[in-house]
């Protein structure tokens, strides 16, 4: 532990309520991508609860992370032995049996832990060329979304032999399953896979929220309209998102259109709610609401996905221009004028 001893212990989930803080709103929303929309709901809350970290704490918890990641490579590496040797001499034989007996405890309850935390697309390269065991081998230990998803996107034929292979499956020796889960691990590496106080509450959590994409930013207000609605609404005030264009002025709006290419804006209409729609059409030229329109008629179904992000250019086209001073933009019910 880097400093001196702290005052108080933190949870566990203080501690990464303050990792997210401390590593900045890039990294912490780039984090969120591997999480799930109860983790995510769970953080928001206690990033919004943290509103003062001492200098101590946060190099406490970076210190305590980044030696867990250590111990996990040199576990991955070449198993507990190994890890418990080199952290020995690195940290000490307290200090080393502490961070590995948590490791090993985390490790035995949640097989493929790092793979659950990846994305459904990254799952889906990783197990493209894989046989149909290791696949129901890992779909088995994925959340049951996460593994429709993934044997959705599989060819038919393998899903079938897939599906088999998990009916089928009664027990699987540990070895087989660490020996899997390492092969898999590297190969989802392979693919791509300062002195001051640490400040959460409202502001921070808007910051990291303003960084992910759309269906990451719908999933965390899904949850947290479920879980705390007076915290979604208070977090809504103050940033501005997709549906809050029909709350700009119409010399900012114009402003943002012209940021936003043609087919940009007829793919993000084509899931926008009517009155956003009007509000975007109506600030366009006649000409171009003609040829939007008919785009619209003739485009068909669009992948959610592809939706929210022409949404997201638009909305980054807003915060670009907030940040730039061309327009401003006023939260809760203000109004947002053009400078």
């Amino acid at each position: 532990m880097v400093g001196r001893v702290m005052d108080r212990k933190l949870t566990k989930r203080e501690k990464a309520a303050i990792l997210l803080i401390s590593v900045g709103k890039t990294y912490a929303a780039k984090i969120f991508k591997y999480l799930t929309e109860e983790e995510i709901a769970t953080l928001t809350l206690a990033i919004t609860t943290t509103t003062r970290v001492s200098k101590e704490e946060s190099e406490a918890v970076l210190s305590e992370f980044l030696e867990t990641c250590l111990a996990q490579k040199y576990f991955s590496e070449g198993g507990l032995d190994y890890a418990r040797s080199v952290l020995k001499k690195a940290l000490g034989d307290e200090k080393a049996e502490e961070i590995l007996g948590k490791l090993t405890e985390t490790l035995q309850v949640r097989p493929f832990e790092m793979i659950r935390k990846a994305d459904t697309i990254q799952i889906v390269h990783l197990v493209a060329n894989e046989n149909p065991q290791t696949i129901a081998l890992l779909l088995s230990y994925l959340d049951p979304p996460k593994a429709a998803a993934v044997l959705a996107a599989l060819p038919n034929a393998m899903q079938v032999e897939v599906i088999t292979r998990m009916a089928n499956m009664e027990s699987v020796i540990p070895e087989y399953i660490r020996e899997a889960e390492l092969i898999l691990e590297r190969r989802l590496n392979k693919l791509g896979m300062t002195d001051q106080t640490a400040v959460g509450g409202i502001d921070a959590v808007v910051q990291i929220i303003n960084c992910v994409d759309r269906g990451t930013e719908r999933s965390i207000f899904e949850a947290l309209d479920m879980l705390d609605p007076e915290l979604s609404e208070n977090i809504k005030k103050n940033m501005f998102m997709f549906e809050d264009i029909v709350k700009l002025s119409n010399h900012a709006i114009q402003r943002v259109l012209k940021e936003v290419n043609q087919h940009d804006i007829a793919v993000a209409l084509k899931g926008a709610t009517e009155d956003v729609k009007n509000v975007i059409l109506s600030n366009l030229s006649k000409r171009l609401q003609e040829q939007i329109l008919d785009e619209l008629e003739i485009m068909g179904p669009m992948r959610l996905r592809d939706v929210e992000q022409a949404q997201q250019k638009i909305v980054n086209a807003v915060r670009a221009l907030e940040e730039s001073g061309e327009i401003i933009v006023t939260r809760g019910d203000g109004s947002d004028v053009l400078v």
